[in-house]
């Protein structure tokens, strides 16, 4: 699941949200269909803030996943301004709402005050999906050392979002073989996450790559896009030469085409929803 978005359901409703600027931010217009069951809810809420202009003032356009799988421009609320667009729908479940709202929006505050939860909460997600405890722990290990190493990077002068795909992309390039987007083809995945569809060699050796790039951007002193590029390709080059060690010895591939599409995430949602949204 991917820590910056979430799907969350009150009462059989799907609610998108996304993480921006510290805080949750949940879908407008999902919030509308969750609280009147209107047959066109976007209709609807376009009608409210025609009617209501400083709703307006309230909501930030963010880009959420659409039924279609593409990502729009969709109008977003945090917890504190969607509890004032609530006061403007009249609908019986307003306060059974409100409470749950509360709750999923406050989750978020909960782990950052202590990152613990935020640990045992990704862990029941990977469980229900039928992940390993060894996969699990590797893979939270991984989360940790990719974090130290944007955090460095953003600390070096690196511009997020499309400098970080790229430096991303030459790690994988000189660990795997693979950028990626090519890995991602290779498995025969789409939208899903590479590194959950990852075996255990595969997330080692990622590691390695990472947590070496932020060694030797450290010991280098990089700063800028150019000087981390290379410390970049160093780190995945001593990545790179341990799997093809690994290989060498051992007569067998370290990167694979076998994923974890297998796993349902209906099911995985459901067991989830189940248990924290009743």
């Amino acid at each position: 699941m991917d820590e910056k978005k979430a799907l969350v359901v009150f009462q059989d409703k799907k609610i998108r949200r996304i993480w921006h600027n510290g805080e949750w931010h949940f879908s407008v217009v999902d919030v509308v269909a969750a609280l009147t069951d209107s047959p066109s809810p976007r209709q609807y809420w376009g009608v409210l803030k025609g009617r209501e202009i400083q709703l307006l003032t309230f909501c930030l356009q963010l880009k959420l996943l659409s039924t279609d799988g593409k990502y729009y421009s969709t109008d977003c609320a945090s917890t504190k301004n969607m509890f004032r667009i609530i006061q403007s729908i009249p609908s019986p479940k307003a306060e059974p709402f409100k409470q749950w709202l509360a709750q999923v929006g406050y989750e978020r505050v909960q782990e950052i005050e202590n990152p613990e939860l935020a640990q045992k909460r990704m862990k029941e997600i990977y469980q229900a999906k039928g992940y390993s405890n060894d996969w699990i722990e590797k893979r939270v290990r991984g989360i940790a050392i990719r974090d130290e190493l944007t955090d460095e990077w953003k600390k070096r002068g690196v511009q997020e979002e499309k400098e970080f795909a790229i430096l991303t992309a030459e790690i994988s390039k000189a660990t795997f073989g693979m950028t990626p987007s090519e890995y991602q083809k290779f498995k025969g995945l789409k939208k899903e996450n590479l590194r959950d569809h990852m075996n255990d060699l595969e997330l080692i050796f990622t590691m390695l790559g990472e947590a070496s790039t932020t060694k030797i951007a450290r010991g280098k002193n990089t700063l800028g896009f150019t000087e981390n590029k290379e410390a970049a390709i160093i780190g995945g080059k001593i990545a790179g030469n341990a799997r093809k060690q690994v290989e060498l010895e051992s007569g067998d591939s370290v990167t694979s085409s076998e994923n974890f599409l297998h796993y349902s995430e209906k099911d995985v949602r459901k067991k989830i929803m189940t248990k924290n949204y009743k």
